[in-house]
This record gives C-alpha cells, sequence and structure tokens, in this order.
C-alpha cells in the first residue's frame, strides 16, 4: 500500500523540474509496484530563490535498519520538471525495498537558473537534509547521491567538492556538504569539453541551454577537476555506444580517483546508449548501484 501525506513544510510551491536526463530515465526500466507500504512526503521546502520555492519528495520505506538515505538529483539536461511523486516508485523501488529513505532533490532549472546555481541549490538541499535529520528520521552520516546525465554531474560534483558547514551562518548553511557515496549514471564529468563555446562541443548540446556556459565557469563545474583522496567513493557508469555523453567521461574520472587513491568503480555497459539500454544493462546498474550504496551506507 502507498500512503501519500501532505508535506510537514506548510508551503507546497512547485517549480519545473525535471526528472529525465535527455528523457534518459524514462529509459530505464520500471521495476513494477513497491511491495511494503511507502510514506511520501511532497513538496518539502529546503530553500527559497526569487520568490520561489525549491522542494523536495521523501519516499519513506516502512521499515530501515540502517536510516541509510539517497538524493537522488532530479535532473534532466539541468532542466527540471515537476511530477506527481507517485509516478517515481517504480524507478525507486529498489533502493526503498532494501530499506533507504530516497529523497528527489528538485533545483532552479535551466534556462532561467545555471548550472553553477544547480550546483549552489543540491549543496544546499544536502545541508538541509543533515540538519533536519531527526525529523526526517534518517542518518546524516549515510548520505549517498545518485543521479543521470545532468543528475550524474551533480551527484559527482557533490562527492568531489563537498565542504564542511560555514561557521557563523545560519543553521542550515552551518552543516556539511558532505556526502558519503555517490552513484552516478552517464554523467558528464568535463564540461569544458561540452560548453558551446567548446571547440569539442557537440552539436547537439545546442539543445541544452545551461551549456552556454564560459569556459572559466565550465571548468569550475567540472567534477573531473576537483578529485581529491578525501572523495566519497563513487560508482560512475556508462554506456558503450553513449553519443551524447561517451564513455571517455568515465574514463577521465576514473583515472583521476585512481591518480588520487579516492575509492571508485567505472563499469562500461556494452552496447548501451545513454538510456542504458541492451540485454540486462538497466538490471545490471540497478544491481550494482544498490550493491554500492548497501556497501557504503547500510553496512555496520
Amino acid at each position: 500500500m502507498i500512503t501519500r501525506v501532505l508535506a510537514w513544510q506548510p508551503i507546497h510551491v512547485i517549480i519545473g523540474l525535471s526528472l529525465t536526463i535527455g528523457s534518459s530515465t524514462h529509459l530505464l526500466a520500471q521495476t513494477g509496484s513497491v511491495d511494503s507500504e511507502v510514506k511520501i512526503e511532497a513538496d518539502i521546502v529546503y530553500g527559497h530563490k526569487d520568490g520561489l520555492a525549491m522542494t523536495f519528495d521523501q519516499y519513506k520505506p516502512a521499515v530501515s535498519s540502517h536510516r541509510g538515505a539517497i538524493l537522488f538529483m532530479v535532473s534532466g539536461g539541468w532542466f527540471s520538471k515537476w511530477e506527481p511523486p507517485e509516478r517515481q516508485l517504480g524507478f525507486f523501488k529498489p533502493f526503498l525495498d532494501a530499506g533507504f529513505t530516497v529523497f528527489a532533490i528538485r533545483h532552479g532549472s535551466s534556462p532561467k537558473y545555471t548550472i553553477p546555481e544547480a550546483v549552489s541549490d543540491v549543496r544546499t538541499a544536502v545541508r538541509y537534509i543533515r540538519h533536519h535529520e531527526e525529523h526526517l528520521k534518517i542518518d546524516s552520516h549515510r548520505l549517498g547521491v545518485m543521479g543521470m546525465s545532468a543528475g550524474g554531474h551533480l551527484a559527482l560534483m557533490l562527492g568531489t567538492t563537498g565542504k564542511n558547514g560555514k561557521q557563523n551562518a545560519s543553521r542550515v548553511e552551518e552543516q556539511s556538504s558532505r556526502v558519503a557515496a555517490v552513484v552516478a549514471l552517464v554523467p558528464p564529468t568535463d564540461l569544458r569539453v561540452a560548453v558551446w563555446d567548446s571547440p569539442e562541443s557537440l552539436p547537439a548540446y545546442r539543445q541544452f541551454p545551461a551549456l552556454d556556459l564560459d569556459l572559466t565557469l565550465a571548468a569550475e563545474n567540472s567534477p573531473l577537476l576537483h578529485v581529491t583522496s578525501d572523495d566519497a567513493p563513487a560508482l560512475v557508469i556508462m554506456g558503450e555506444k553513449d553519443t551524447l555523453v561517451p564513455p571517455k567521461h568515465g574514463e577521465w574520472i576514473q583515472e583521476a580517483f585512481v591518480e588520487k587513491g579516492t575509492l571508485s568503480k567505472l563499469l562500461i555497459l556494452p552496447e548501451a546508449g545513454h538510456g542504458l539500454e541492451g540485454p540486462g544493462n538497466q538490471a545490471t546498474a540497478f544491481r550494482e548501484s544498490l550493491a554500492w550504496f548497501n556497501r557504503f551506507l547500510a553496512e555496520k
């Protein structure tokens, strides 16, 4: 049974976001109905900008022995679109069944907001959730982040640029933005080859206004350039035949992780495109993602 309840925040403002990454999240196989009772708290407000609320949805499993949580970056080409949270239950089912609380994080959307602003928004979401861990009934030491394509980029930015809280700031900003584990599916890792000013930018990237970004900001927001030895353990999954975000993006950041001694794993799924199509590929992606989170968030 699924129970949908109102968010504990009194404000329910919807801002546009998308769970698709070039629509590729919807290409992932839905895994069926959720067997156990799941409680959904929709439109929890974690911040405001330009008079708008930034929100996330919480999916709470019936039973969790570890209080681990996964923050899913709702981002497609850094575009954002709200949709009823019940529609995503099939996608989140493996993690809910394993006892993880899932948060679907929405950020300020392109084209109004830039990639640096999206990165700042999701950092605020991490800090907000950590500050409210008791109310949300999670363990802030067991926060993982996950996303696909643009969402994977944001997840890696959180994993590679997490910082301690700011002193003499608001209660939320005093919290750390560090996370304990990252899963990134088909993520761009070096925006310097993707932004419109780059000679290496693909024609397909013109459909993403967020990539109309100068090369300096592209470098500042490329997880590849922020890898250090204290980064969160990262699982990166790429598609061998992906022409939108070629697998070299995964190879680049894996080389950096190895060089810095960061715990990481790279999987390149055979014959898979940007939606990780192909026999068994999506099942493999779910299985490996869950195993990664179980290893770093659920184990005692």
